[in-house]
């Protein structure tokens, strides 16, 4: 009992150490924490929305239109499809919302034209490399029309996993532009809630996230003339774009991407050699050598690149480039720059996002809030310190040392992690110190009854801890699997509910256990009491 290993001593010295060294930036003015060295901890607790104030964002995926996109490139890809040699002759073709269709001009093509059609279709819902997938499509004559129709489990699939890239898209764009501790979460089958701590202006944050930011480079198609560009007439392969590269309105570009966004692996704003705002990109390999070949083929002549549908720069290819690398120019300010860059970085949103809702959370209310929460707290807080002082004596005072720093573990942790303390959050911090001080009364309680069984003080200290700590990981150990579950499915307050208890209850449990039972086995090291006062009728025993 009066002997702990090293390691255990270690652990406990340690663990307090870093509770500290992560906890001290929340008292400690800003100029003093922008001085601290590199390596030492400067963040203090991120306060939620409901504290600190800041924007609130409900948005919504348009899934329809994944449909729509899937549809559209499986036109252009049955069409290339039916004209390799041998080419399938066909006289119309047709699309709505789920399906493609084509009139073959010779019924005995049937056979070859669904072969390649069902070669089209892309694996669902199986492992990795699509073992025991089933194809998103279904392949069909209807008479002399050949038929392909998307699958509702595979419109579900795409809509689902849309939703889960946009929220992480919107996670690293949120990041980018520097709002700490913003809360992305799923709602509904195509909805997700944003809530951006000290963001004050909901419409440029949501102007911000809703922007697909879908870029392509294609080339300019040269032979269509300015009059059919003018009346909306494209040549076959190519069609009509809006434009803004300050030249003209409209412009006709082949339909086929050389690359798409998902090649860039970096873009930086920057300034060319005439000062003006550029972004400069990167390409991976496969987008760098697609690149490279397009432009050894097409030397003099113009490329467009497009950002949702709209050129916004079509230079002239001088000469190959085959590095992987340029430079988008075009109407830029530094700050248009600085946030194309964030957002081709970030990388495009699969579908459009709508902004169903958005709201300011002032921050008169954060106040009160805290104001509030941290009135409560200490009230409790006290009162806690002084039931034990009053009802455990000298034991009631070592819990107390340990409740204390059981608080400011609970703050160093909060700190470390980067966690949004929220309204709910304060609560679950006084719910963590009458948790922490029930596995004091446990221990004390056994230790009680040892005594007046009358064994002597180290003994009955020692048996104390052994019994009394199952019970205390049992009810630890539950409560800890409610706040699992609540910080699982649960919403932004209620997690932020969990996150407090979650935390609370292992440095509860350490503090309540280990470090408890370090300080009572140095004291009595220390004092050799011959009886402990807990009360009248256990020192009469002890």
């Amino acid at each position: 009992m009066l002997h702990f290993a090293p390691w255990k001593l270690a652990v406990i010295f340690l663990t307090v150490l870093l509770g500290f060294v992560f906890a001290i930036p929340n008292v400690l003015p800003e100029a003093v924490r922008a001085n601290l060295p590199a390596w030492a901890p400067k963040r203090p607790i991120n306060l939620g929305l409901d504290l600190r104030g800041g924007s609130y964002l409900l948005l919504e995926v348009d899934v329809d239109a994944l449909g729509k996109q899937r549809v559209k490139d499986l036109s252009e890809e049955l069409t290339a499809a039916l004209a390799r040699s041998p080419r399938i002759g066909f006289s119309a073709r047709a699309a709505d919302d789920n399906s493609v269709s084509v009139q073959l001009r010779d019924p005995s093509d049937a056979d070859e034209a669904l072969k390649r059609a069902r070669d089209l279709a892309q694996t669902i819902g199986g492992q990795v490399g699509g073992i025991g997938g089933r194809p998103d499509l279904s392949a069909a004559m209807d008479g002399d029309r050949l038929v392909l129709t998307l699958t509702p489990e595979a419109l579900q699939l795409k809509a689902r996993a849309a939703l889960d890239q946009t929220m992480e898209i919107v996670r690293k764009r949120i990041d980018e532009f520097g709002t700490l501790e913003a809360s992305v979460q799923r709602q509904g089958a195509n909805r997700i809630v944003v809530q951006a701590p000290g963001a004050s202006d909901p419409a440029q944050l949501a102007a911000s996230l809703a922007k697909t930011a879908q870029m392509t480079f294609q080339l300019v198609d040269l032979t269509a003339r300015a009059e059919d560009i003018q009346a909306g007439f494209a040549p076959p392969g190519s069609e009509i774009v809006p434009s803004d590269d300050g030249f003209t309105p409209f412009m006709a570009v082949k339909r086929r991407a050389i690359v798409t966004g998902e090649n860039l692996i970096d873009a930086q704003p920057g300034f060319d050699q005439n000062n003006r705002a550029i972004v400069n990109f990167r390409f991976d390999q496969p987008g760098a050598r697609a690149f490279g070949r397009t432009t050894i083929d097409n030397v003099g002549k113009p490329f467009a690149i497009l950002l949702d549908g709209r050129v916004i720069s079509a230079p002239t290819i001088n000469e190959p480039i085959t590095g992987g690398s340029g430079q988008i120019s075009g109407n830029f300010t530094p700050e248009s720059a600085a946030e194309l860059a964030a957002l081709l970085r970030a990388g495009a949103l699969p579908a459009p996002l709508a902004v169903v809702e958005s709201r300011t959370v002032g921050a008169e209310l954060g106040a009160d809030s805290i104001r509030a929460g941290w009135i409560a707290a200490i009230v409790s807080f006290v009162g806690i310190l002084i039931f034990m002082l009053v009802f455990y004596g000298i034991l009631g005072l070592m819990a107390n040392v340990g409740l204390i720093i059981n608080l400011v573990l609970l703050m160093g942790a909060l700190s470390g992690m980067g966690a949004a303390l929220t309204l709910p959050g304060i609560a679950g911090i006084i719910l963590t110190m009458g948790m922490a001080v029930d596995a004091n009364v446990l221990i004390f309680e056994r230790l009680r009854e040892e005594l007046r069984a009358g064994r002597t003080p180290v003994v009955a200290t020692n048996a104390a801890f052994e019994r009394a700590t199952l019970t205390i990981m049992d009810a630890n150990i539950t409560t800890l699997i409610a706040a699992a579950f609540l910080f699982q499915f649960g919403s932004g307050p209620v997690r932020g509910f969990a996150v407090t208890l979650g935390l609370g209850i292992f440095t509860s449990v350490f503090c309540g256990v280990w470090l408890g039972r370090w300080m009572l086995a140095t004291w009595l090291r220390a004092a050799r009491p011959k009886r402990l006062g807990l009360v009248k009728a256990a020192a009469g025993a002890a």
